[in-house]
């Protein structure tokens, strides 16, 4: 590979909107093991948040692709490949990012502590709206009176 082309595909991975439009791959080789990585994604991501059983199982998937990633840019780097493989390289980083992205958007909640906090809140709007509607002060207002 010649200089300017590895200095290209450097430039175009690193690229701040390298991973617009672009695909997560089906499959990709993580650690010398096949990751079905866009069912994962997708799996994962469809749930909106990362369940406590899952966010092991997530960050341990981040931080090997974070690995391959290096990996794979290093090759490039170095310039012992093929401007083709280079390409190949190049592609399957930018998929890596942009799976990575994906990953990165993920709230950790722990929806049980979630749930509970929303049925502490509901229980003290209710609580004041019974003692509003029955005329009864609200002993936890402040001056400004009892807020829903």
């Amino acid at each position: 590979m010649k200089e300017f082309e590895r200095k290209q595909l450097l430039e175009r991975v690193n690229r701040e909107a390298a991973t617009v439009g672009a695909e997560i791959p089906d499959a990709i080789e993580v650690q010398g093991e096949e990751v079905e990585l866009r069912e994962f994604v997708f799996e994962i991501k469809r749930r909106d948040t990362i369940p406590a059983g899952e966010r092991d199982r997530v960050d341990r998937a981040k931080k090997n692709l974070r690995r391959e990633r290096l990996e794979r840019l290093g090759r490039i780097e170095d310039g012992e490949v093929s401007y083709e493989e280079g390409e190949r390289l190049a592609e399957s980083i930018i998929g890596i990012d942009r799976a990575l992205n994906a990953l990165e958007q993920l709230r950790p909640v722990d929806l049980e502590q979630e749930s509970a906090v929303q049925e502490t809140a509901d229980r003290k709007r209710w609580m004041n709206f019974l003692q509003q509607a029955l005329g009864h002060e609200d002993v936890n207002s402040t001056a400004g009176g009892g807020q829903l």
